[in-house]
This record gives C-alpha cells, structure tokens and sequence, in this order.
C-alpha cells in the first residue's frame, strides 16, 4: 500500500457522510426529545394536531431526514485538510467558511476513537487537541484506520512510514501491561458506588412527570386509584409494603445501570507499556485510544473503599493538562491491584514515595464539616417539612446520624504529607481518596481565612490552603 499524500488536500472518507449524519440526528432528537415525545403521546389519542394530520406530519419528518442528509453531504464536500512540513491546515463551513492552521508544536493530543457508527462502517475519527483549549480544536470524523495513524504520526513529526507498516504494527507496544478480566470487571461494577445512579433515574422520572403532568392528569389516574381503593379497602393495608417492593425495584435498576454503564465504558480495557508513555484502549460502543504523557500530567488520584479493597480492586485516575473535560472522563483505570497502582504510579512520576511524615488537620476542619451538615440537614428538615408535614422530621432519626458518621470518618480519613517534591493528600467518606501532587506543578497556592478562624495570634496555623492547578483539578485543603 502506498504512501498517503498529506501535503495535497484531502477529504474524509466517502463513509464521513453517514457519520456526520448521524451524529446530526442524534443531535437533532437529543434537543427535541421532549417535543417529538409529546408529539407522539397526541398522535396516539388523536389522529391529528391542531388540524394537522398524520400523514403532514410524516411527511414533514421526511424533508428534515432529506434537509439532515443534505447538510451532512455539504460538510463533507466542504471539509478538507492538508499538512505542510510545520502545521496543520484545515478548511470547513457550509456558508461560512472557516480555515484553521495549527502549528504542530501547538498540537498537545492526538486521539483516536470510535463510536457504535463508526464501528460498523470500519472506520474511526481522530481528535487533535492544542495548548490552551478546554475542547478538541479539530475532530476528523471518518478515517480508515492506518491512515489515521498515519497522520497522527506525521502530527507528532514522527518520520514517514508506509500504510502496509502501520496497519501491521500500529501501535508498537512493548507489552501489554493490564487487561481486565470481565471477573474483575463485574467485581469493580458492583462494588461502585450506586446511590449517583439512583439520583440519575429519579431526576429522569421526576423530569418526565412534571414534563408530562397535563397528560397524567388528565387520564384522571387519582380517581380510578381512589375507586379502586375504595371498593378494596384491604388494599390500604398493603400500601406500605407495595412502596417498599417499588423502592427495592428503583434500587436494583439503578444498581444494574451502574454496572452495565461501567461495562460499556471499560469494556476490554487495556493498558498498554510503551517506553516512555502508557496507552489506555476500552469502550464497547465508543471506543478510545488514549496516551498517557508523564510529562502533561497534573496529579494522580487513587480510590477505593472497604468493599473494594476485599476484592483488592482500586481505580487510578490521571489529570493531564490541556484535556477537555469529556475527554479528561476516559483518563482512568479500574479493578487495579495494590502493586499494579504502585508500578503505574513509578512509571508516570519518577522518585515518588508514599513514605513520608503524615499531618492531620487542625480540630477546627472537624467544625467546618459539622457546621456544613448542620446547613445540610437544616435545609432537608425544612423542605421536608414543607412539603410532607412536621411527620417527615422522623427521618432525623436516619439523618443526623449518618451526618454524625461523614463528620467522623471525613475528618479520619483527612491528611497530608509535604516532601521535598510532592504533596499527598488524603480524604474521603464511603470512598478513600489519595491525591498525589508535584509541586514543580503547581500553578497557585491561595490561603483563605474566615472571620472564625481568627481566634488566636498564631493565625497561620489556623488559616485553611487551596492548591490549585490548570483547569482545577485539584482543589484540597489542608
């Protein structure tokens, strides 16, 4: 196979059409789910909206395919990019038009991904990234993949090598250093913390009744559930335990949608050795390639929690600067061992230990975190109040204690370690949290002081740290 000429223009593959437009359907529906679903609810009790008929409005969403069809093929044909020996240039736009160019030197990421679409048509999209952007500057949506390795290899100055080479050994590892088990895969699923997803489902519940409250209403569902109780009286008694048995079902969906999430997004997770880097590959239906640079790397997080650590499972997150926020989601590693963590830890920051004098907090951080549960719980007491009646303040009986316990153990768990070039910090309630920082990192260090913390004369020791770097990913006090 021959060399790719990128220093003529060039558009995507034939196969871009699809992509570009799928993603703008998907885009489409994800703005106007509410609307089309409404829509759908009238044309299901009436075969007509407001005078309309179903047949107009049928033929109505065929123009928009035929309109999403017609920008997609036009963003192609107007999406083309070149590279000369220092940038590079890129031309789009449909009625304006917009021309890029980005010095290589500017380039801090190259990334390749693959979605569900993609999949299927055999193709992938590459993701250039620049200093100093909070999201991807360019994002080529449909490339084979030896030519998109092959550019994101003239991208990094790399010297010219065949397609035949690349699509051989595209990625030259020197070893494949950890690949998850789906043993330890469904282990790190069930052990995650699942009351996030709880909240997700119950938020998307909630949304769609007061969303689609007028309907509900109108089916005139109180009155059937009242004549219906009403000639069963027996039914009243079973109340309680009927909500217990939905509550239970809430439950076990929101722990099926945690695993199964985590499942999708770390599905065949590999990390990958390279002699100065470390590649992460995993996605199901969204694959990524993703590098690990030692040298754009902010800080390192560490998390576990006592069902994990029986499992021996931990989770290492990494920071890296200049990482959109979507992007930065991906820059994980799950269902690690102990020693797996620490060799990762050795080969993405040198010379560091976790030896070290270790430094809890000053008593006062324990009044802080109480003072915080004390707004918590006060403005739960008032709500519910509000809302269910002075028979809802039982629930202090659950409340205070918990807040009670995450004052406790918060204030257990915090500490910090200060060497001659890290600092350690440790937190955390049902998780345990391990910050690692390098100080030659640091972009700030601001020191706050509240009115009460002014007690003593000595008020240094009572003054609270931030430390905090490019793009806040990292806010702790000390």
């Amino acid at each position: 196979m021959d060399n790719v000429d990128f220093s003529q223009p060039m558009r995507q593959s034939s196969k871009g059409i699809l992509v570009i437009f799928g993603f703008n359907l998907f885009q489409f529906f994800k703005k106007f789910f509410v609307a089309l679903l409404a829509i759908g609810f009238s044309l299901m009790r009436k075969k007509s909206l407001m005078g309309v008929t179903t047949t107009t409005i049928s033929l109505f969403f065929v123009g928009l395919l035929i309109i999403i069809l017609v920008v997609a093929i036009l963003k192609y044909l107007n999406f083309k990019f070149h590279l000369t020996k220092n940038d590079f240039h890129l031309s789009r736009g449909i009625i304006n038009k917009d021309n890029t160019i980005i010095p290589k030197s500017k380039i801090q990421n190259v990334y390749i991904k693959q979605n569900f679409l993609q999949q299927i048509i055999n193709v992938v999209s590459v993701n250039i990234e620049t200093a100093g952007d909070k999201k991807s500057e360019i994002e080529i949506s449909a490339l084979d993949r030896p030519t998109a390795l092959l550019l994101k290899d003239k991208l990094f100055n790399k010297d010219s090598i065949n397609l035949q080479q690349v699509d051989e050994q595209p990625i030259q590892p020197s070893q494949v250093y950890f690949k998850i088990s789906m043993k330890r895969l469904l282990l790190a699923g069930l052990s995650q913390n699942h009351l996030r997803s709880f909240g997700i489902i119950a938020a998307f519940v909630i949304g769609l009744y007061y969303q689609f409250r007028d309907f509900i209403e109108n089916l005139n569902l109180s009155d059937q559930v009242e004549d219906f109780i009403t000639l069963d009286e027996a039914m009243i008694a079973n109340l309680l335990l009927t909500n217990l048995i939905i509550l239970f079902f809430v439950l076990l969906i929101s722990v099926l949608f945690s695993i199964v999430k985590l499942i999708i997004v770390n599905f065949n997770l590999q990390v990958i050795e390279h002699q100065k880097t470390v590649e992460i590959n995993k996605g199901l239906f969204n694959k990524v390639s993703l590098i690990l640079t030692p040298s754009r790397i902010q800080n390192l997080i560490i998390k576990t929690n006592r069902v994990k650590r029986y499992f021996g499972l931990h989770t290492l997150y990494v920071k890296q600067t200049m990482v959109n926020q979507k992007q930065q989601k991906n820059f994980n590693i799950i269902a690690l061992e102990r020693p797996q963590v620490d060799y990762l830890i050795e080969k993405l920051i040198d010379n560091y230990s976790f030896n070290g004098e270790r430094y809890k907090p000053r008593p006062y951080y324990m009044r802080i975190l109480a003072l915080r549960m004390l707004i918590f719980t006060s403005a739960i007491n008032l709500l519910a109040t509000l809302f269910f009646g002075y028979e809802a303040l039982w629930a202090n009986c659950i409340v205070i204690p918990i807040a009670t316990l995450f004052v406790y153990i918060s204030y257990k768990k915090a500490y910090y370690i200060i060497s001659e070039d890290f600092v350690t910090l440790g937190s955390g309630f049902v998780d345990t949290v391990t910050n690692i920082l390098e100080i030659h990192k640091v972009q700030a260090v601001k020191l706050r002081q509240s009115i009460f913390q002014k007690t003593s004369e000595n008020c240094f020791c009572n003054h609270l740290y931030s430390v905090k770097i490019r793009d806040d990913s990292l806010r702790q006090r000390i």
